[in-house]
């Protein structure tokens, strides 16, 4: 009888994907010189039009318009694949591994007996009191993957300063005015220092839920990564609703947003609002010097909050401040040295907020500080989900919570340019 040798099955390592990845990205940044190249090209014209015309050709700005699309669409590619290159593989210890097969148990067939077998992961109410809005507490490996999916999708969190708690709300102690100090000799009398000004911030966190719908054909798949799946599912819908807050939420049951507190002119600028530069024109930047605003406002936060200070505005935004120049003739905007990092503007970080307003009449559509001392996210430990295969016959709901909030904790670290005369 002849014996047949076997083939092993080739299969692809972490290694191989990384390297596909790699080349996928610097394709990508290839593609994004040869765009911003043709666009500057493009944009010298249209300047040189104007100042020898007082207007430049319609077709050569549509070009410059459409180039300047294909730049914002480009950096977000380059951004998500920069994300995924870096994402290490991360490895199982037998725990970790007993306790994601009775949640991969749970959410594929709604066993409970697998979850109440491990002391880490017992059925918890999600409302005190009633049963019928209860859930389960998703293990940590499965929070630690919505996290980065959340970090990946929320630009926000990339900026600000996040802390973990494990109560409904935390409470900050601030010392507005600092206590009182001076110099003496060795035998030299101290007088007595006031006391400093205190006040204390709150930062309750709101029930932020979504409800992902998967097939039974899905669940039944046993290749499929149901936690994986999860956090795809609840990434964009979370980081979505929470950017949204981060920036203008009112505050009830939300984090307080960025635009939510009362701007005032820097020159009068107290403890509890947020201090504005105008730009000095209702809606849009002065007619001469309009890069004038921006050094204004880069130069409004003390010097100790610029050295981590970023600039924050929507892509349409960025788009109109691409086409600016500086004295010398050089664009202000200029795009990232390297994958995974932000492209700039006049030196700074320019991180990209869609949901920063449209420039317009009285708007503050650009911030600029060191957001990471300016601003707080709180995220309460535990993500909850609830399996419902009643509610959407033939499919199964997945009611996931997380609690999240957030505000302002240093109001002299970030500043507003407000289109406005005054």
């Amino acid at each position: 009888m002849r014996n047949l040798k076997t083939t092993p099955k080739k299969t692809t390592n972490q290694k191989e994907i990384k390297m596909v990845k790699s080349v996928e990205l610097r394709t990508a940044q290839a593609d994004f010189s040869a765009t911003f190249a043709a666009f500057k090209d493009a944009n010298d014209q249209r300047l040189a039009e104007i100042e020898a015309k007082q207007s430049a050709d319609i077709l050569l700005t549509e070009k410059v318009d459409r180039l300047n699309t294909a730049l914002d669409q480009q950096t977000s590619k380059i951004e998500r694949l920069a994300i995924k290159t870096a994402q290490p593989h991360i490895g199982e210890s037998p725990q970790n591994c007993e306790a994601k097969t009775a949640w991969s148990s749970y959410i594929r067939t709604g066993d409970v007996q697998a979850l109440s077998a491990l002391n880490s992961l017992e059925g918890k109410a999600l409302t005190a009191g009633v049963g019928a809005e209860g859930g389960y507490v998703a293990p940590a490996e499965t929070e630690s993957r919505i996290d980065r999916a959340l970090v990946e999708a929320s630009p926000f969190r990339t900026i600000a300063t996040t802390r973990s708690i494990g109560a409904v709300s935390f409470k900050k102690p601030i010392s507005i005015g600092g206590a009182a100090s001076g110099w003496a000799g060795e035998t030299s009398a101290r007088p007595e220092t006031t006391a400093p000004q205190m006040d204390l911030l709150d930062f309750p966190t709101g029930e932020l839920y979504a409800m992902p719908a998967a097939t039974q054909i899905l669940l039944d798949d046993g290749v499929a990564d149901v936690d994986q799946w999860l956090a795809d599912e609840v990434r964009d819908v979370f980081a979505a609703q929470e950017t949204a807050a981060f920036t203008s939420g009112d505050g009830i049951n939300k984090p307080s947003g960025l635009l939510n507190y009362t701007a005032v002119a820097n020159a009068s600028h107290t403890w509890g609002n947020v201090g504005y530069i105008a730009t000095g024109a209702a809606g849009a930047f002065a007619s001469s010097a309009p890069i004038d605003a921006l050094i204004d406002l880069i130069y409004a936060p003390q010097a100790r909050y610029r050295s981590g200070a970023s600039f924050v505005m929507n892509r349409r935004t960025v788009g109109a401040l691409r086409k600016f120049k500086d004295a010398d003739g050089n664009y202000i905007w200029q795009p990232t040295a390297a994958a995974g990092q932000p492209s700039s503007l006049l030196g700074y970080p320019l991180v990209e907020i869609e949901d920063m307003p449209d420039i317009d009449a009285d708007s503050t559509s650009i911030a600029f500080g060191d957001f990471r001392r300016g601003y707080l996210i709180v995220d309460r430990q535990g993500v909850r989900v609830l399996r419902d295969p009643y509610s959407a016959k033939p499919y199964v709901l997945f009611y996931t919570t997380k609690r999240v909030g957030g505000g302002i904790q240093d109001f002299s670290a970030i500043k507003l340019l407000k289109f406005a005369v005054s």
